[in-house]
């Protein structure tokens, strides 16, 4: 049998500080911004809504490069067929051979619609194949309104994504720590060329880490990018936005006054779980690190804890016990599982012991 209980504010303090509140206006057709660590969205606009997406591809076709191909030390050859595309370009020469990693900052910075066909034919025996693979890394980030049709963003009817779903890919790329030093570069010199990065966010907006910009003349102004402040990472994205630069850094000032990084669950809270069969009546469960969530004025997480009410010995310490579940206004935003802090060994004699003695004494006499 297991329990389900509120705690005590005692135990946890899960309010919202108080700041002032904050308005913002944007241009574009689609906007989400959202936090990194939690996942919550902090503003929408048409989140859901499909539109064509441009370079911001660029994005998913960076980290499937590097699942795919984690050596970005290795080198490529380039092909004729990789070379001369429309849009921007690295201006890659066919039978020139660079890294993997320089061809990242070719599309990470320079937006190398070229760099995204020699990395997709790198890394699948074919462009197409590639392609499946963005489209099947998209399915398991939960990108449900998306589908790529190439990995560098031209207008097609079968390529779309949405603000939503460009945050989620955001936040996966933000992990990979080669693409988040990569998106953050303002310029590089690499394969004998000066590379400096199209997102001026990186020298208008103080703690940007980052991301991709994209333009046509179907999908217009598209942006995603990220900043950091005091231990908070937001992540935004607007899709046909004539003033994406202004909107995103009005986004995130928006985000970072009204919505914190506040403290849920201190680092080290527990429970006492009654043990049978051993020496120490109780073992602790709980978590071992401080857990953050972005919280408003007034807004406050509703904590419930589920524990068996017993357990016997022997109990493993870090062994999986139960869960932590917060809710704000009655929906679930955080299940933290919990683990076993402290273990018991059993301490009772082994069953059968008394025969296995008497056995003894038989045997000695």
């Amino acid at each position: 049998m297991r329990r389900a209980c509120a705690l005590l504010l005692a135990l946890l303090v899960l309010t919202g500080s108080a700041r002032g509140a904050a308005e913002v206006t944007l241009s574009a057709s689609a906007a989400v911004l959202m936090d990194g660590e939690s996942g919550r969205v902090l503003y929408a606009r048409n989140p859901d809504q499909r539109r064509p997406i441009a370079s911001i591809t660029k994005l998913m076709t960076a980290l499937v490069a590097v699942r795919l191909c984690p050596d970005l030390s290795a080198e490529v050859t380039v092909r004729p067929e990789w070379t001369g595309v429309e849009g921007s370009s690295m201006y890659l020469r066919p039978g020139e051979r660079l890294t993997r990693e320089a061809l990242l900052y070719g599309l990470l910075l320079s937006s190398g619609n070229d760099a995204a066909l020699a990395i997709a034919g790198s890394c699948c025996e074919t462009v197409e194949a590639f392609v499946a693979r963005m489209n099947e890394t998209a399915a398991g980030l939960g990108m449900d309104n998306t589908h790529f049709a190439n990995p560098n963003g031209l207008d097609d009817p079968e390529h779309y994504s949405t603000a939503y779903d460009m945050a989620l890919l955001a936040r996966a790329v933000l992990e990979e720590e080669s693409l988040r030093r990569i998106a953050g570069s303002r310029t590089a010199a690499v394969a004998g060329r000066s590379l400096a990065n199209h997102n001026k966010l990186l020298w208008r907006y103080e703690g940007c880490t980052g991301l991709k910009t994209g333009y046509t003349d179907e999908a217009g102004r598209t942006l995603v990018s990220s900043a950091l402040r005091d231990g908070q990472e937001l992540i935004a994205v607007t899709l046909n936005d004539p003033n994406d630069w202004a909107d995103h850094e009005a986004l995130f000032d928006y985000g970072f006054s009204t919505y914190p990084r506040t403290l849920a669950v201190e680092a080290g809270t527990g429970w006492l779980i009654p043990c049978g069969g051993s020496l120490g009546r109780f073992v602790s469960a709980g978590l071992e690190r401080e857990v953050y969530y972005p919280l408003a004025e007034g807004e406050r997480l509703s904590p419930a804890v589920s524990l068996p009410q017993r357990v016997e010995a022997p109990v493993t310490a870090g062994a999986p016990a139960g869960e932590l579940v917060l809710s704000l206004e009655g929906e679930p935003v955080m299940r933290l599982p919990l683990c076993y802090q402290t273990g018991a060994a059993d301490d009772r004699a082994p069953a059968g012991w008394l025969e296995r003695l008497l056995g003894l004494t038989a045997a000695i006499g």
